[in-house]
């Protein structure tokens, strides 16, 4: 059975390289770009704020109902009231890498410890 690219659910990536000192006050700016999103944007499944272990990259993963969903959000960070550009600048990121992709399979841990693999479509 084929799924529908319309029902997929859509990811986003957006990773950081900074100098390790700019980490924390990035991943506060992230979580509360991640927050207002969610709150402002239907669609929004999850997010999350991640870091490597030598404190020099930081990953924003956002996950989506739908492509449009996750494209109209986006287009408000980039140009909103704390526009993409100025996070990138105000945290001196020396790299930024986007990635984004349609989710065909999740695994999730149930209320009863049991492994569950969701379609999605």
């Amino acid at each position: 059975m084929q799924v529908s690219e319309k029902n997929r659910s859509f990811t986003q990536l957006i990773e950081f390289q900074i100098e390790p000192r700019q980490q924390l006050a990035l991943v506060a700016a992230l979580s509360t770009q991640s927050e207002r999103l969610a709150q402002r944007h239907g669609g929004f499944i999850n997010a999350s704020v991640q870091v490597s272990d030598d404190g020099r990259r930081v990953l924003n993963y956002l996950q989506w109902r739908s492509r449009e969903d996750g494209e109209a959000a986006f287009k408000c960070f980039e140009h909103g009231e704390e526009d993409f550009w100025t996070l990138i600048r105000a945290h001196q990121a020396t790299a930024v890498t986007f990635g984004s992709f349609q989710v065909l399979r999740s695994f999730e841990r149930s209320h009863d410890d049991a492994l569950h693999c969701r379609l999605n479509g």
